[in-house]
This record gives structure tokens, C-alpha cells and sequence, in this order.
């Protein structure tokens, strides 16, 4: 008992300590959805109750603090940085594009069923199943990553609720091309560039592996308290 209390204080120090976002959910980007996802990001906790699901430690690049592309790439340049690993892919012809996931079935399985385990989690069964048709919601983005020989390798699915956008899905073919820092970075700057968001969202720090918190790090995403509103 006396290990959790401390545990809980711990938190709680720390959550007093990081910064406040304040993010809003706007139905008028699609009701239906955005009622969803804010139902899902403001539940209860499933370790602390406490709090919201998608409150502590929330990894956000707050996007209004850079004035365009560059300003983004230069934050994260330098040895072994998201921009190097992302100039590397582009060096090896990988391109990131808008995408129809209906152009890509085969491709989106391949990548879904590339791996058994990701972050030292089995993958659910959801992956493993190929789909044959991909709808599209309106208040969503998505973007994918191609080889020099026009082949998907990566793909993400970006959902835009109000103020901010955040990564539904980010998956991708494992190797060592760059190519996932290339798509995250590219997409963070399509944001800014667009002026239309706060901020971006990649889920949250606490939970992630330390490999997947390095890899956010690296890209430039930080850890919130967020406050949710609904509007």
C-alpha cells in the first residue's frame, strides 16, 4: 500500500510540473466522431481514475512556436536527430504523400502483419485481418510513405478534432532507412504550415517504451497536462 501511495505522489509531482495544453474538440469537424474520440480521450484513466485517459504526460509539438518548416527542422537538427534521420530517407528516395488507402490494400497488410510484436506488445488481432475497403471520414488525414519503387512502407492516419490534430495509427515497415522520422516530420510541418492547429498530438510519454519515448523526443514532441473542452 505504502509503494503505491508513493507512487501516486511521485505522479503527482510530476504532473504539477509540466506544462498545460488546452485542447478542444469541435463538432462542427465531423459530430459524430469528434463525440467519440473526446469520450475516449477524457475517460477515466485505466491505471490512475483519477485522472482522464489522454490527460498525463500527453507528447504534443505545441506547432504555433514555429513560424514555418524550417524553424521545426532546425529544433531538431543535429547528430543523430530527427531531421538526420529524416534527410537519410529522403537521400534514399522515400517520399511522403497524401494517400486513398484503397490504393494500397495489399501494401497495408504487408506492413500491419510485418511484425508480431511492436513496443513489447503482441499485435492485436485487428491488424492481422486484411481489409478490403478503407472509408474515409472527413476530419481525417492520410498519409503514407513510398519507396523509391512506388511500394507503401509506412502510413499513418492523422485525426483533426478542433485545435489539434493527433496520430491515429503510425506504423511502418522495420528497417533503418529513416523513413518513419521522414513521414513524422513531414507531417508536423505540413501542420504549421497550414496555420490551422495548435497543436499535435502522439499520444502520450507514460506507458510508451523507452525506445518509442526517444523516438517522440527526437521529432520534438514534449509532455502535457492537458485540459479537454468540447465545443
Amino acid at each position: 500500500m505504502s509503494g503505491k501511495l508513493s507512487q501516486l505522489f511521485d505522479l503527482a509531482v510530476t504532473v504539477t510540473k509540466l506544462p498545460v495544453a488546452n485542447l478542444e474538440f469541435r463538432l462542427a469537424m465531423n459530430p459524430d466522431d469528434v463525440r467519440r474520440m473526446h469520450a475516449h480521450f477524457t475517460k477515466p484513466h485505466p491505471k490512475y481514475k483519477l485522472f482522464q485517459n489522454k490527460s498525463l504526460g500527453a507528447a504534443l509539438v505545441d506547432l504555433k512556436r514555429f513560424g514555418s518548416r524550417d524553424d521545426y527542422m532546425g529544433k531538431i537538427k543535429g547528430r543523430n536527430s530527427g531531421e538526420h534521420h529524416a534527410r537519410k530517407a529522403k537521400s534514399r528516395g522515400y517520399v511522403v504523400m497524401e494517400i486513398d488507402r484503397n490504393d494500397f490494400v495489399d501494401d497495408l497488410h504487408d506492413i500491419n502483419t510485418s511484425l508480431d510484436t511492436r513496443q513489447g506488445r503482441p499485435m492485436d488481432q485487428v491488424y492481422m485481418r486484411k481489409e478490403t475497403h478503407y472509408p474515409r471520414e472527413k476530419n481525417y488525414k492520410y498519409f503514407g510513405v513510398l519507396s523509391a519503387a512506388g511500394k507503401l512502407m509506412a502510413y499513418s492516419n492523422l485525426g483533426c478534432y478542433g485545435n489539434f490534430v493527433a496520430f491515429d495509427r503510425v506504423l511502418g515497415v522495420r528497417n533503418n532507412d529513416g523513413m518513419m522520422h521522414l513521414m513524422v516530420t513531414e507531417i508536423v510541418s505540413q501542420m504549421i504550415e497550414s496555420g490551422n492547429y495548435s497543436y499535435l498530438m502522439y499520444d502520450t510519454f507514460f506507458g510508451a517504451s523507452p525506445g518509442l519515448q526517444t523516438f517522440k523526443k527526437m521529432l520534438g514532441f514534449e509532455p502535457y497536462r492537458v485540459k479537454y473542452s468540447l465545443q
